[in-house]
């Protein structure tokens, strides 16, 4: 590269769907959200989370978040996915890469999002360390999801490498 930064785009996408199990917490964007249902998941199954992460393992070339937290691991059994983004983006720092930005859609009938959503994207800012956005959809009973099934986001991430950054900056 000569002396401009490397600019990447990645998408990221998660579902889940609704629990039947009344002690299972809604976690979206590592905010919970008492009383509604919660997801099905070997994580915490924080939708948003796990779309961001998805998000910029893509744009890193760094395979996606099944490859880093295995649902048959039973380590990530009940992980705060907060926890597994902020590990994600220790893996890209450690390979030059720094979040410009990620913005996120969530399509789901329930909860609604735009009471919480400037604390989702606070919340999530913080562990990314960049701005992140949230716009909250309805999928207007069309569906799975408008059924009322789960919920789906899409995430898309802006990250960049320095023009400096060298692969043998890599340290072990």
């Amino acid at each position: 590269m000569t002396g401009f930064p490397e600019i990447r785009v990645g998408q990221g996408f998660d579902v889940h769907r609704f629990s039947d199990e009344a002690d299972r917490v809604l976690v979206l964007g590592g905010v919970v959200f008492p009383g509604e249902r919660g997801l099905v998941g070997h994580s915490d199954a924080d939708v948003i989370t796990h779309a961001c992460a998805d998000a910029l393992l893509g744009a890193a070339g760094l395979g996606d978040i099944g490859m880093h937290f295995p649902d048959t691991d039973p380590e990530w059994k009940g992980a705060d996915s907060l926890a597994l983004l902020a590990h994600v983006v220790v893996l890209l720092g450690d390979n030059g890469w720094t979040t410009n930005n990620i913005d996120t859609a969530v399509i789901c009938e329930s909860p609604k999002i735009a009471p919480r959503r400037v604390e989702i994207q606070q919340t999530l800012s913080g562990v990314v360390g960049a701005p992140v956005t949230l716009k909250g959809n309805r999928a207007e009973r069309l569906g799975s999801i408008g059924r009322t099934e789960g919920i789906v986001c899409f995430a898309t991430a802006l990250i960049q490498r320095g023009p400096n950054w060298q692969e043998s900056s890599i340290t072990a």
